[in-house]
């Protein structure tokens, strides 16, 4: 099979990485059917493969010891799961699965971790969990100063972002696990939602109508992570960076010399 070139790939983390790196990962890029529940990460387990979501929604989750779940944020073809390879954090203790079907690219860890010695594909990666980070952060935000119309409004529009076309796959449950609320909860102003016609709810489906109405329920809570994905990644080239600029990632060798000092 022929390697991809950068023109045929959708994930946007893969087609703003420079040229030079791009080509030193599509020898590894390997297409992969993403089906429902698909696991994509698993609690405390070593991550050994990197997925660039083509199509389809990924979901990132945190669970605690009793069992219950929330939901952290999720994924499409604007990102990656396993992103924390890049912070040097080779395991997590979130489970990260489809929620959506689709497809994506499965690549070796070690194979993403490899360009971080490329300055802008550094800063490019470096940029993307920044974007993470701040999405987080309005998810805390929401939860504790919107109310729950609203960050409906502002999930749905998230899930919006990152697929193709304008119907959404998702069950009540989900949405109830997405939100920290009672599918009860989330019934009732997914009804609330459709008498606005920005929404209509059928049994596992919701298709966006009116994205305008559901930018004026969501508020301030959605918005200003998207505005930075666009001003760092989507828009633009990345900067030309001084590698000297960026301070080195250390080798094996450099760490365990720094261990044994400070024994």
């Amino acid at each position: 099979m022929s390697e991809l070139t950068q023109e045929e790939v959708r994930n946007t983390l893969l087609r703003r990485l420079p040229a030079s790196a791009f080509e030193k990962l599509a020898p590894h890029l390997q297409p992969l059917d993403l089906p429902l529940r698909y696991p994509l990460a698993l609690p405390d387990e070593p991550i050994e493969h990197v997925v660039f979501i083509e199509a389809g929604l990924a979901s990132m989750v945190v669970e605690d010891d009793s069992g219950r779940r929330i939901e952290m944020r999720h994924i499409g073809y604007e990102g990656m799961t396993g992103y924390t390879v890049v912070l040097g954090a080779d395991q997590s203790p979130t489970r990260t699965f489809m929620q959506m079907p689709g497809r994506g690219l499965k690549v070796p860890a070690r194979d993403v971790v490899s360009l971080l010695d490329d300055p802008q594909a550094r800063l490019l990666l470096l940029r993307y969990i920044h974007t993470c980070d701040l999405q987080l952060s309005f998810t805390t935000l929401a939860t504790s100063r919107y109310s729950l119309p609203q960050r409906l409004a502002r999930w749905l529009l998230m899930c919006h972002d990152r697929i193709e076309g304008d119907t959404l796959t998702l069950t009540h449950d989900f949405l109830s696990l997405m939100l920290g609320v009672r599918r009860a909860s989330v019934t009732d102003q997914l009804h609330v939602l459709e008498g606005t016609r920005a929404i209509r709810s059928t049994r596992g489906q919701i298709r966006i109508l009116n994205r305008e109405t559901l930018l004026r329920i969501a508020g301030g809570c959605y918005g200003t992570p998207e505005e930075e994905y666009e001003r760092l990644i989507r828009r633009g080239d990345v900067p030309q960076v001084d590698p000297e600029a960026l301070t080195p990632i250390p080798t094996e060798d450099e760490r365990l010399e720094t261990q044994q000092v400070g024994l």
